[in-house]
């Protein structure tokens, strides 16, 4: 490793989210182009740089630096550079100049010590003196932190947003509690913490770690869908985690409520409940916001049924009695549910309930999870959808909630700006979790009515929270399951063994069928090259869509037939290398221009914009969303970004520091499926982990197909998932505080 001084002439590049620079630096009058992280270094300043020379394919030899310190000017000559530059904010060149013809090579003692002597020089008083000092003193200060605070391993961005944060106290907080860094810093985690407070010498048995680490347990169950963690369960993974007794864990936990960080509940059996005071304030919430909407509208039934006959005319086609109770309940109520399965008519229902609410006059808003199902909803139905995100305007900010450990999306709809309309109707509610619930009904006015559809044999939102289920689960509240299958529906074999599969039956695999078929198959391997001609040569014809459009469903991540190892082939054979395609390659992963990828984590921040001819700007919003997927259209090295073009034309700039957000989507797991449908899906069957490889699994898998879904692997595994029913258990309170609300307007 070398070491080079010298001065910094230009600021080439710089990525303000990760502090990545490309910077003109000057080494004994030699201008070399340097690279690194350098967050606040600015023009003019001198650093000793620490790293290797390295040639570049395109912009030739370069100075790779991976650590730097700044080097105080000890000549007038530097420091005169330094000041001219425009670092400092109110000094210009010929000021800079005057200064330093005055106190010479002693200019930056009397700016650090005696800041008042600058008021000697024509042009400053003592104000700007004093403000010339802070500027100064402020930069070498957050110099001296990222030194300090790389040390520990924690680098741009993340450094950045904990000076942000603390300050100078920095230095005290990680020799006596780095464990507030995890508490108060987004994206600073518990392992990170407890790595530096090992280094710094702190006990294991540390109150201030084990309160850590309780949150950080809290946090990892939220990431598994609980809102809250069984006292027992809580304790358990704590104890495994902090190799310290169960005693001073429930010490903690205690402390932590007593601190109002956690909160402590009951269940009916008596089970203490842990949460986080987010996700409680949440649940409570919600529950409380659903018994308030859950009026009667007096509703003249005789008419209400004449109005549906003219419909079913005008329409052509006929309600069975289930679809006439929900359309009169949804009349009727200011909250209803209506569920059911493939093929039930849920559609027509709700198409049913739009046409009488708007012969009313009423403003209708329509909106689904995610952009596919809620373009799915606006084809179905004939009516304008939209995700619920961009409904509520999601707003490009995080909130913090107050001192809670988890981060939600702030949306500009809410209390004091709601939702301007009459009727609310949101489908694919099994994708909702608990805190998208929450921004919803926070922008719903009293006397909106509300109405959610969905299949609740779905499997659970990947987000914390089981809320349709709880909803339903709680019995307070008017809903309706649609059952019969009709009878185009029926003449499709992915709905009728959807619904047979969802009951036990095993389904019969003879492929006679013209959209569902298994092929046999054993190693593999074997598999693999099945599915690849599937997807690349068969299913686009069949089902007249382009390959992207083709997905690769799989229960696992790992193993021989999960996402990781299914999408480096995929990618080989559907994208492969060519010269004509630019790559980004990372520890981990590759991507190529043509890829198709997915976020993988909702990022309130990230700016998207649709372009029309001449590339002219015709939309642009904030927010990607977990499951996300698009298509790689540009790799640029020289600004060190990736372009993805996402549904409906949304383009997202990535720079190369947030790339771990995306990952190849050729293969995605059947949960990343939800609200999606695709025009055909192939779908390998082998053994794998018994809680992933049972019927809610394969049921919801079946169902994302259109026109074809085609399974590959053996036969015997297939009908051991449909035989098995076991689930991964989420603990959910959310049925607990609806019946908990219903229970005080009682008393």
């Amino acid at each position: 490793m070398e070491e080079i001084t010298g001065y910094v002439e230009n600021i080439i590049y710089r990525n303000a989210d990760n502090g990545y620079t490309v910077l003109d630096f000057v080494v004994d009058e030699f201008l070399i182009t340097c690279t690194g992280i350098f967050p606040t270094v600015g023009e003019g300043e001198n650093l000793l740089l620490r790293g290797d020379y390295v040639d570049h394919p395109t912009y030739g030899k370069q100075f790779k630096a991976v650590s730097y310190e700044a080097v105080a000017p000890t000549d007038a000559a530097s420091m005169e550079r330094y000041l001219g530059s425009g670092a400092i904010r109110g000094i210009g060149p010929k000021l800079a100049a005057r200064i330093i013809k005055m106190f010479g090579d002693d200019t930056f003692r009397i700016i650090e010590e005696e800041p008042e002597r600058l008021a000697e020089v024509k042009g400053i008083s003592i104000n700007k003196a004093m403000e010339i000092s802070d500027q100064i003193v402020g930069a070498k200060d957050i110099r001296n932190a990222m030194i300090f605070l790389d040390r520990f391993g924690l680098h741009g961005n993340k450094a950045i947003k904990i000076y942000n944060r603390f300050g100078n106290d920095i230095y005290n907080i990680i020799q006596s509690n780095p464990y507030k860094l995890a508490d108060e810093v987004a994206g600073i985690g518990f392992k990170t913490a407890d790595e530096i407070a090992s280094q710094v010498g702190i006990k294991v048995d540390s109150e201030f770690r084990i309160k850590g680490g309780i949150i950080y347990v809290l946090t990892q169950g939220a990431s598994f869908g609980h809102t809250y963690l069984p006292e027992d369960v809580l304790v358990d993974k704590s104890v495994e985690l902090l190799k310290v007794d169960g005693e001073s864990v429930s010490a903690q936990i205690m402390n932590l409520a007593m601190d109002k960080k956690l909160i402590i509940k009951r269940d009916p059996e008596g089970n203490r409940q842990i949460y986080s005071r987010a996700f409680y304030r949440m649940e409570e919430s919600i529950a409380g916001m659903l018994k308030d909407l859950n009026v009667t509208y007096k509703v003249d039934k005789e008419d209400l049924e004449k109005v549906i006959r003219r419909i079913e005319k005008e329409g052509e086609f006929q309600l069975d009695e289930l679809q006439k109770d929900a359309v009169l309940a949804a009349v009727e109520r200011g909250f209803f549910v209506l569920t059911g399965g493939p093929g039930t008519g849920k559609t027509t229902t709700i198409t049913t309930m739009i046409h009488i609410f708007e012969e009313e006059g009423y403003n209708i808003f329509l909106g689904a999870p995610t952009g596919r199902a809620a373009k799915r909803m606006s084809e179905a139905t004939g009516y304008e959808a939209r995700t619920i995100h961009r409904m509520l305007e999601v707003s490009g900010r995080v909130g913090d909630d107050d001192d809670d450990v988890t981060s939600f999306a702030k949306f500009e709809r809410n209390e004091d700006n709601p939702l301007e309309c009459d009727v609310i109707i949101i489908d694919e509610m099994s994708m909702v979790d608990v805190s998208l619930m929450f921004a919803l009904l926070k922008a719903i006015s009293p006397g909106t009515r509300l109405i959610l559809v969905g299949d609740e044999h779905q499997l659970p939102s990947v987000g914390p929270g089981n809320v349709l289920k709880d909803i339903l689960a709680s019995g307070e509240f008017t809903s309706v399951t649609l059952e019969k299958i009709f009878r185009q529906a029926q003449e499709s074999d992915i709905v009728m063994n959807a619904h047979k599969i969802h009951q036990g039956e095993h389904v019969v695999l003879d492929n006679k069928s013209k959209d569902f078929f298994f092929l046999k198959r054993d190693e593999a391997d074997t598999i693999i090259n099945v599915m690849l001609t599937l997807v690349r040569d068969k299913m686009p014809k069949y089902v007249d869509a382009g390959i992207s459009e083709i997905q690769v469903l799989t229960p696992t991540r790992k193993g021989l037939i999960g996402v990781e190892r299914l999408n480096t082939i995929l990618q080989r054979f559907l994208n492969p290398e060519s010269p004509e395609k630019k790559e980004w390659k990372g520890d981990t992963r590759l991507f190529r221009e043509g890829d198709k990828v997915m976020q993988i984590k909702n990022n309130y921040q990230l700016e998207w914009e649709v372009t029309g001819n001449y590339n002219i700007t015709l939309e642009k919003g904030v927010g990607v969303f977990n499951g996300d997927v698009g298509i790689i259209k540009d790799i640029n090295d020289w600004a060190k970004t990736v372009t993805v073009e996402f549904e409906e034309g949304r383009k997202v700039v990535y720079p190369f520091a947030n790339l771990d957000e995306l990952e190849l989507a050729y293969a995605i797991t059947i949960h990343k499926s939800q609200g999606s449908e695709y025009p055909a899906v192939v779908m390998p069957i082998m053994e794998g982990p018994r809680m992933l490889m049972n019927r809610n699994i394969l049921y919801t898998a079946i169902t994302r197909a259109k026109k074809c879904v085609t399974m590959v692997g053996d036969a015997d595994v297939l009908y051991s998932m449909i035989d098995n029913v076991s689930q991964a258990k989420r603990y959910s309170g959310l049925k607990d505080r609806i019946e908990e609300a219903f229970r005080e307007s009682i008393l």
